[in-house]
């Protein structure tokens, strides 16, 4: 893993700051009704992306997630105007406006969705390290999925095979605390996610979800032991959403004030105080950044605004449509 420099951090609070300003605009734009349809936002998980990509190779390794997707491709490299974009349901976007919220891809950056069943992701996320071991392709493969995933069956048969074969893959649960709205403590007998590795030997264990330094620490272990080929690894990032499940959620299950506990650890503010306590930069040139990420959200909102719907044919050239299909009467 390369160190963690003083320009790694001016990258990760500029970085960080732009996913949160993005989503808080999407956030005001969706409550205007030009974002429609569900809208799940990453506020306070920031770090553990920022880490995630530091470990990461970008030039081969893939990414796949669930439906709390947006800041993943642009991390990716994915031009954030057409992320926005998307999220308008125009043509300029990521899928030409056809896939929305939950459904963000990108081929060219290896980025593989956004996929609104839950745990959906899990078993795709080994079929994609499967085929990179299977054609030799010196690639990791991290796959996110929530707490409330966790709870799906084929989290557990996705694991045994990729134990099986030594797939080159990180599974990574995201434990924001309440999955859609209720707390791991009301779902399991267990509270340590991490340890559903143990059953499988897999090479597992809890990880600071809100400190992008401990992230790094963590995946650059895992994305080396897979890169070497001695197979997967499960960790759980312990970290905390700022929003409710989805904008719809009234978030009845928390107080708000459990929320500003959690703020006071906030990831972007972790890394700003040790920009200023180390001299890396001053409040000018914090305040440049935060007029740059400013701007860039705004760009991207004017790119969206001014950017056209698809045309009807776009829609239906997506569907499969074959004119001499043998349907099957039934006679009564």
């Amino acid at each position: 893993m390369q160190k963690i420099t003083k320009e790694v951090y001016l990258k990760w609070y500029e970085d960080m700051l732009f996913w949160r300003k993005f989503e808080d605009k999407l956030a005001a734009v969706y409550i205007q009704q030009k974002v429609r349809g569900f809208l799940h936002l990453y506020n306070g998980q920031e770090a553990v992306l920022a880490g995630a990509l530091h470990a990461m190779d970008l030039t081969k390794d893939k990414m796949i997630t669930a439906y709390r997707n947006h800041v993943q491709p642009i991390g990716m490299g994915v031009d954030p105007r057409r992320v926005m974009a998307e999220m308008y349901g125009k043509a300029t976007g990521t899928s030409q406006g056809l896939g929305g919220s939950m459904h963000i891809f990108s081929k060219e950056h290896r980025f593989y969705g956004g996929h609104g069943i839950v745990g959906g992701q899990i078993p795709l996320g080994a079929g994609i390290a499967f085929g990179d071991k299977y054609h030799n392709v010196d690639a990791v493969t991290i796959c996110c999925f929530g707490d409330g995933a966790a709870r799906q069956g084929s989290l557990h048969e996705t694991f045994n095979m990729a134990m099986l074969w030594k797939l080159p893959v990180v599974f990574v649960c995201e434990n924001n605390g309440y999955a859609m709205g209720t707390s791991v403590e009301r779902t399991a007998n267990h509270t340590d996610i991490w340890k559903l590795g143990l059953g499988y030997e897999m090479p597992c264990g809890p990880v600071d979800g809100m400190n992008p330094v401990k992230v790094a620490e963590a995946f650059d272990e895992a994305i080396k032991r897979a890169r070497r080929g001695d197979g997967p690894t499960f960790l759980e990032l312990k970290t905390y959403r700022y929003r409710g499940h989805s904008m719809s959620d009234a978030q009845s299950y928390r107080t708000k004030d459990e929320v500003k506990e959690y703020q006071k650890i906030d990831p972007i503010t972790q890394v700003k105080e040790i920009l200023l306590e180390n001299k890396y930069a001053t409040e000018a040139d914090i305040k440049k950044m935060d007029k740059r990420v400013k701007d860039l959200v705004n760009e991207c909102e004017k790119f969206a605004e001014d950017s056209p719907y698809p045309e009807l044919n776009v829609m239906y050239d997506a569907v499969y449509d074959q004119q001499d299909y043998p349907f099957i009467e039934h006679k009564i």
